[in-house]
């Protein structure tokens, strides 16, 4: 059973956005993850995140994991290969900037940036650890190298499994000496990724049909079972945001008691979030790399600066429904007016001029 946060404890956690710490790497590459410790609303949602950043010929080693996500491929290009829970088949999935994948429990991944590459190829994971053994962290398990689980059997284990002999045994377990993430050997020829394996799944988010379209304010690709089915997989949508120099995205808030997972990828602005008894319980300016979480219900604001601010949530639900209060979509245009008069305690030239702004602006306000 789920133990859940209080609203007093929700209410005096540090919400400010952080940046990952790194958890091991080496010569091909890193991979960083943010803790519960830094920031507590991670195990307090049970949502786990991390970010892979591989080399030039850079190898994450196959691994599964105690919980689904979602990848959201943030820089680079290189190759996915998955294999999902009783797949006779695995899928060698050519990825690039702007790929999102939804990956199950169950489903077994490796990761390869080519030889040749000019670019790193930096990989985002968001996801839910309420089944997980730490909530609010991902727990990897690496099925070779020097942390792979068959390290952990005896010879006599290996050699029945696979069939070998006893020498055999032990020497396939300990030949590969790195750890999660090794640096392929020049002139090693891997895979060749294969166009016809992202059918269904993966979503880029540059060449999706956008959701919201606003000139000078911004623009988003919503992540659900429609576009995406492994997500209802996962049980997580997403979405990605860019917004133009200092536009500003409504106030809103999830109305089906999702948590909103927030992570920058480039420019900057200011948040705001207000929680319970109208406390403003954060305002800080937020930057590429960081980030935050806005708990259930919480209403959130953002607004850019002079170079825009893009971003990638996860929500956690597979068909995220939010509510805005300020736009044409406002709930304050559905509010009878004599209600509002009342409300805010003011005249009803005043609730006419209140409810006459921002008619035509859906969830993006241009700078004026």
């Amino acid at each position: 059973m789920v133990q859940r946060t209080s609203n007093a404890e929700v209410m005096s956690m540090d919400l400010s956005p952080k940046m990952p710490a790194k958890a091991y790497g080496g010569e091909g590459g890193a991979y960083f993850d943010w803790s519960p410790a830094d920031l507590p609303m991670l195990g307090a949602a049970s949502i786990g995140a991390a970010k892979l950043h591989l080399a030039a010929g850079g190898l994450s080693l196959p691994s599964y994991s105690d919980s689904a996500k979602v990848a959201y491929v943030l820089q680079g290009a290189g190759a996915c290969g998955l294999v999902l829970p009783e797949a006779a088949k695995e899928k060698v999935i050519p990825v690039k900037a702007g790929d999102a994948l939804a990956l199950p429990f169950g489903a077994v991944t490796w990761w390869f940036n080519a030889q040749d590459s000019s670019s790193e190829l930096v990989v985002l994971f968001l996801g839910d650890t309420s089944k997980g053994h730490t909530p609010g962290k991902f727990t990897n398990f690496q099925l070779t190298g020097a942390t792979g689980i068959f390290t952990g059997f005896s010879t006599e284990f290996v050699a029945r499994a696979w069939d070998l002999d006893q020498d055999s045994a032990a020497k396939i377990v300990s030949t590969q000496p790195g750890s999660g993430i090794v640096k392929v050997a020049a002139g090693h020829k891997m895979p060749v990724p294969r166009a016809e394996d992202r059918e269904g799944m993966v979503l880029n988010c540059f060449e999706a049909p956008l959701d919201v379209d606003i000139p000078g304010g911004g623009r988003v690709v919503v992540l659900n079972t429609a576009n995406l089915p492994l997500v209802k997989e996962v049980g997580l949508g997403a979405d990605l945001v860019r917004i133009d120099g200092h536009s500003m995205c409504s106030p809103g808030f999830s109305c089906d008691s999702a948590y909103q997972v927030t992570y920058i990828v480039r420019g900057s602005g200011r948040v705001q979030v207000v929680g319970i008894d109208g406390t403003r319980v954060l305002e800080t300016r937020a930057e590429g790399g960081c980030l935050f979480i806005v708990p259930r219900f919480f209403v959130v604001s953002k607004i850019a600066d002079d170079t825009g601010m893009e971003w990638f949530s996860i929500i956690t639900t597979p068909n995220p429904i939010f509510s805005h209060l300020a736009g044409k979509t406002s709930v304050w245009k559905a509010i009878s007016p004599a209600v509002l008069e009342s409300a805010f305690n003011t005249t009803p030239e005043m609730e006419k001029m209140f409810r006459s702004k921002r008619l035509d602006s859906e969830i993006f306000f241009a700078p004026s």
